[in-house]
């Protein structure tokens, strides 16, 4: 008998089975992920102001445009930590958590591609960004038009009969209509931070478009919690090397010169306005900033950075994502005659997003210490202790890990 391809292919089969005493099935298409999925999930749902309790919910139908996500990670912001102080939003009880991240288990037959056109499969790593409420402002590709604000985002739902609405869970279900991005080819920390990450190229992108921002400007970061260390980060991976970071606690400006700051001025150090811009110009060779990145959310930082920027510099305000209060500045002396281009910045767009993954893949490249962000990892039953050491500002970036 001539033997070809397929007889060989046959002949080997045969022997297999009867080696094994049962049949031999081709490889399967999917990752075995889809295919042991629990009839439950858990998801921390905030129920009162600081306490999560897990709750066990029935795993819900995947509708034709819907994709089960098995969570692998999440990192808590400092929206989650204003929920759990003080509810904000009158959203409790909640399941909270919009960092997050995790792998494709199911998906609905007319799912075949992300946000971007990349095509997505089971197994498939991803995030999330919005969920459109039918705008034709947002739109992928138009850079400035408008960001997140007119739209929902996962983790900041109010609670239905699903339940699965925040990455504090272990499982959540993107519905139809929302955005998604295939982001299998970044490893699970870069993953955690893309979410604050594009908060932080849709800022730096606002202050470009001052004009003022450019290869060779000092520029001062105000606060260096996570944003103002990503903000750093950013600005480095542009080629800006003369960053001067503010904040009070020193191990935090010590985290900054890692992530790409020149030099660091501690407030703590310094009494009244005065001295402390002085500090910062000191910081500067004698210079005052050509551009500053105001990070904090304090409304007393906000009036002093007026006094760290020349005359006709740039300030991008980003550190209020919330009503944080009233900031007293002199619109003569600190806006009107030194010129100074203002600009706000609040989320991101869905193109930040894109660009949010070629620059964790840059910031690597060029050896910033990004990973090193995330300073605690919880387990999902862990999570009130979580906020708590978040609260307590312990860390950098606490996130909410599923072994």
């Amino acid at each position: 008998m001539e033997m070809n391809s397929a007889n060989v292919e046959a002949v080997v089969k045969q022997v297999l089975e009867s080696m094994l005493s049962q049949p031999v099935s081709a490889p399967a298409a999917a990752p075995a992920a889809g295919q042991a999925i629990p009839k439950t999930a858990h998801v921390a749902m905030l129920t009162a102001l600081e306490h999560y309790d897990v709750k066990e919910f029935p795993m819900p139908e995947v509708g034709d445009g819907d994709i089960l996500v098995k969570v692998e990670g999440c990192g808590v912001c400092g929206t989650d930590a204003h929920e759990f102080k003080r509810d904000p939003f009158g959203l409790i009880p909640v399941a909270l958590g919009h960092e997050g991240t995790g792998e494709i288990v199911k998906m609905g037959k007319d799912v075949k591609a992300d946000s971007a056109g990349k095509p997505l499969k089971l197994g498939d790593k991803v995030v999330t960004c919005m969920i459109f409420k039918d705008n034709p402002d947002i739109t992928m590709f138009d850079l400035n038009k408008q960001n997140v604000g007119g739209a929902d985002v996962y983790g900041l739902l109010p609670d239905d009969d699903i339940h699965l609405n925040g990455w504090f869970s272990d499982y959540i279900l993107i519905r139809k209509g929302s955005t998604v991005f295939n982001v299998s080819d970044l490893d699970l920390k870069s993953r955690i931070l893309i979410e604050p990450c594009a908060v932080l190229i849709h800022a730096v992108e606002r202050a470009k478009t001052t004009g003022i921002l450019r290869f060779n400007s000092r520029v001062v970061v105000q606060g260096c919690g996570p944003i103002g260390l990503i903000c750093i980060a950013i600005l480095r991976t542009m080629g800006i090397e003369n960053i001067v970071a503010v904040d009070g606690n020193q191990q935090r400006l010590d985290f900054a010169k890692r992530m790409g700051a020149d030099n660091s001025v501690n407030f703590m150090n310094h009494k009244g306005i005065e001295a402390l811009s002085g500090a910062v110009k000191e910081a500067f060779g004698g210079y005052e900033a050509d551009f500053a990145f105001q990070c904090t959310g304090s409304p007393v930082a906000h009036a002093n950075i007026y006094k760290f920027i020349r005359n006709g510099g740039g300030l991008c305000e980003l550190g209020f994502f919330i009503n944080g209060g009233d900031a007293t500045i002199n619109p003569h002396f600190d806006l009107c005659s030194k010129e100074i281009t203002l600009v706000g910045s609040w989320v991101y767009t869905l193109r930040d997003y894109a660009t949010t993954f070629d620059f964790l893949k840059r910031a690597k490249a060029i050896g910033l210490p990004m990973d090193d962000l995330i300073t605690h990892e919880f387990p999902l039953e862990q999570i009130n202790e979580a906020h708590v050491t978040n609260l307590k500002q312990e860390g950098l970036k606490i996130a909410i890990v599923n072994k």
